[in-house]
């Protein structure tokens, strides 16, 4: 199931990296540069809705899709609050929390899997509210201007991008409550 269009559809949010990493060593206007890389991550970005729908509708899911679909959000978050990060448009304490977040939920996620209770940390709610508030946050910070004369993009997505840090330790606390009694329970 490597090659069907949900999962085609996942890895290119993953090819997407280097191309909006990419775009800000352009030798062209940042305003330009702003708006190619903020286009780019809204496209790549609407892929993650768009290939589980088809992955369902087509009767396409796959365990492989499953795995490499978060992943693959991972990398495309990671990398933009890293390229942010270099712009000066995001704190590097926001990244530090939302990446740091991210690497122990997955190896939690990987653990509880090992012992059997992956149910456990099955993904909530916040956790996709806190998705959610991050592809908003990044887009707006990769514009960094006025948006139709009236929205601050950099106001709106600092405000935001530190919501969504938030909501990360938020949701970071959530699963490991539920994790810690099924931890207890497998390793007495």
């Amino acid at each position: 199931m490597f090659l069907t269009i949900p999962t085609l559809m996942t890895w290119t949010r993953i090819v997407a990296i280097p191309l909006i990493v990419g775009v800000f060593h352009l030798n062209i206007p940042d305003v330009e540069r702003n708006l190619i890389a903020t286009v780019m991550f809204m496209v790549f970005a609407a892929t993650d809705w768009l290939d589980g729908y088809l992955a369902r509708k087509l009767n396409q899911a796959s365990s492989f899709g499953a795995f490499l679909d978060p992943v693959a959000d991972k990398f495309l978050v990671c990398a933009c609050l890293l390229v942010l990060v270099d712009l000066h448009r995001a704190n590097v304490f926001v990244a530090l929390i939302i990446i740091g977040r991210e690497i122990a939920i997955s190896a939690l996620r990987e653990w509880m899997a090992q012992i059997g209770a992956s149910g456990s940390v099955a993904v909530h709610m916040l956790g996709k509210v806190k998705t959610t508030v991050q592809m908003i946050a990044i887009p707006f910070l990769l514009f960094d201007g006025m948006l139709f004369g009236i929205i601050d993009t950099h106001v709106w997505g600092t405000w935001l991008i530190w919501l969504s840090a938030i909501l990360t330790v938020w949701s970071m606390v959530y699963y490991l409550q539920k994790a810690i009694p099924e931890i207890r329970a497998r390793t007495k």
